[in-house]
């Protein structure tokens, strides 16, 4: 069964570290992602920009908001995509992500949107 790891972050934290401190978390993010795939378990991992838009439409009509959103308390910084067999071994790997170190490593199971 695969399951998203998604990394919530505050969004300040981020801009707390040092030039030479924010290479050396993204080198512990990316050794993270090589020893899930060299355990069979990474189906894919992105990081995600703090900006973006958000879309609504409602009676017809869109309505577009461009980010990055001041009223947000956390963002998505990125997000594992892995197999497990159980939601109790995606806690696991979730334990042994370095984020979960500065942010909170949110497990949830995925499945089709569609019967």
């Amino acid at each position: 069964m695969a399951y998203m790891l998604l990394i919530v972050e505050d969004p300040a934290q981020r801009g707390t570290r040092s030039e030479a401190e924010g290479h050396a978390v993204y080198q512990q993010m990316v050794e993270y992602a090589d020893a899930l795939k060299q355990r069979g378990l990474l189906r894919g991992v992105e990081s995600l920009s703090s900006g973006g838009t958000r879309v609504q439409v409602r009676e017809g009509a869109a309505r577009l908001v461009d980010g990055p959103f001041a009223e947000a308390k956390e963002l998505i910084g990125g997000f594992f995509l892995v197999d497990c067999r159980t939601h109790d071994e995606a806690v696991a790997l979730a334990r042994e992500c370095p984020a979960a170190r500065w942010a909170t490593v949110e497990v949830r199971a995925t499945g089709p949107c569609y019967t």
